[in-house]
């Protein structure tokens, strides 16, 4: 992390977490607010955060066989209508068409929150036979939730996303499939955004609705409150029966398929803001920043200078990654903290006493290290870095997660623990709703997950002494 704060218009994390977030989204313009209440505007700078996870989650859905569709924006009430948990889990927060032109409409439309009604709608059209499946779709679109409180990439009323749909023959087929999403997004934060996850099964209270379970990421930010950052959901036959889809299978019998959904946003942003950040603006993990090397040339008035400038960016272009090169009339200073504020991971400057020693020199974002290195395999040496810069963050992030993450054996410790660190609480659960009701309602904490990984903390609940089924993870989230 750089030491000296040199943008004084962010908020300083410590000082005051949420209006930092909204400093360095507005300040880094990543965003921008429009006249109407929780739709904001993504700016260039965060709209091309989003598309290179698009880019590389899109190529990682095709390499397991998904095809990508396009599905209507609207929903006919009669539709959602068809399964009941469903409906009941979105009705607060839908948005509904009434008028067309200057006609009443003679149904509601419902502005998609979510699209497995529409999927299921086109499926029952499409499924006939076992040779029919599986199904493997996959939608990028936008979806709205008419929600009462919004912060940028947080909670928006409408929002980026994708959603995937899929059918199977069997049970089986399905949950593989809710398994190899919900690791795939899993890998993602890894590998990709430099985050690092707890893997796990949701409660049946936390559940998606009209789901039999839900698989999810859970993120630790740097206030140490959790962000769910992705969803798997398997379904089983449930919807299938609801809108009437079957097929005739290997047997010649009629069978209703198994169907998951599963999903991410553009919440990933805030988790790249919120792991990552520090006082001086965004920090971006390389995978996904739209500039990972900006070339300020030094003393660019010189002769030969702006040329042997353009240069390096031509060979770092051709190597295949993403530069630019700030020849502005701007103060060298200028320049420096604009970009630190951007979360550009390397910065790489270049004036006439490095050109005569056939050098430059590397900044990095994340620690503010300097160093002088050879122009002859800048592009080697560069790639390093960056890959050196996002096993720094992860390890940074991991760290935080580690030290954050406590077992406890009572009520009591989850609130004093809480109250005094924050972070994520591990105990023993019975299972039952009415402890996690408890600890909602005394700790202030809601169960992140059911961990894959088991670990036994003793053989009782945390919450009411009775035999423990389970370990949780509890947090305050956002």
């Amino acid at each position: 992390m750089a030491q000296d704060k040199k943008v004084e218009q962010i908020t300083d994390m410590e000082v005051d977490f949420a209006k930092w977030f909204t400093d360095v989204c507005k300040k880094a313009e990543l965003i921008d607010y429009s006249s109407i209440k929780g739709m904001f505007i993504y700016r260039p700078y965060g709209y091309a955060i989003w598309e290179n996870i698009q880019h590389i989650l899109d190529g990682e859905f095709k390499k397991t066989g998904h095809e990508n569709v396009y599905l209507p924006m609207l929903i006919p009430e009669s539709l959602l209508q068809k399964e009941k948990d469903h409906v009941e889990g979105f009705a607060p927060e839908c948005a509904w068409v009434t008028t067309g032109g200057s006609d009443k409409l003679e149904e509601r439309y419902c502005i998609r929150p979510t699209s497995e009604t529409l999927f299921c709608e086109h499926y029952a059209n499409i499924i006939h036979s076992h040779r029919d499946l599986p199904k493997l779709y996959n939608q990028w679109c936008s979806v709205l939730r008419w929600e009462k409180t919004s912060r940028p990439f947080l909670r928006h009323r409408e929002f980026l996303w994708q959603e995937g749909h899929t059918m199977h023959a069997t049970a089986g087929e399905a949950k593989a499939e809710t398994e190899r999403m919900f690791n795939i997004y899993a890998d993602f934060y890894k590998d990709v955004l430099a985050i690092p996850v707890v893997k796990g099964r949701k409660t049946d209270k936390e559940k998606f609705s009209g789901a039999e379970a839900t698989y999810t990421v859970e993120c630790m930010m740097h206030d140490r409150k959790a962000l769910q950052g992705g969803t798997s959901h398997y379904f089983g036959d449930g919807f299938a029966k609801a809108f009437d889809i079957t097929f005739t299978g290997k047997d010649n019998q009629p069978h209703h398929p198994f169907q998951t959904s599963w999903g991410v946003s553009t919440r990933m942003i805030a988790g790249i803001i919120m792991v990552h950040g520090d006082n001086n603006g965004l920090v971006l993990p390389p995978r996904v920043a739209p500039i990972q090397v900006v070339v300020i040339p030094v003393a660019q008035h010189k002769s030969g200078v702006i040329e042997a400038n353009q240069a390096v960016v031509e060979r770092l272009q051709k190597a295949g990654l993403r530069v630019k090169m700030d020849s502005s009339d701007q103060s060298p200073g200028w320049k420096f903290a604009e970009y630190e504020m951007k979360g550009v991971p390397l910065r790489l400057e270049l004036g006439p006493k490095d050109m005569e020693k056939n050098q430059c020199v590397l900044v990095r974002r994340d620690s503010g290290e300097k160093q002088f290195v050879s122009l002859d395999s800048i592009e080697e040496t560069v790639k390093q870095m960056l890959d050196q810069i996002h096993d720094g963050l992860y390890a940074k992030a991991l760290k935080n997660l580690e030290e954050n993450t406590y077992a406890c054996s009572s009520l009591e410790e989850v609130k004093e623990k809480m109250a005094a660190q924050g972070g994520f609480a591990k105990t023993m659960w019975c299972g039952d709703l009415a402890c996690e009701l408890k600890m909602k309602e005394e700790a202030g904490v809601s169960s992140r997950c059911i961990p894959l990984e088991q670990e036994h903390l003793g053989d009782t609940c945390a919450c009411c002494g009775k035999p423990a089924k389970h370990m949780v993870y509890w947090g305050v989230a956002y």
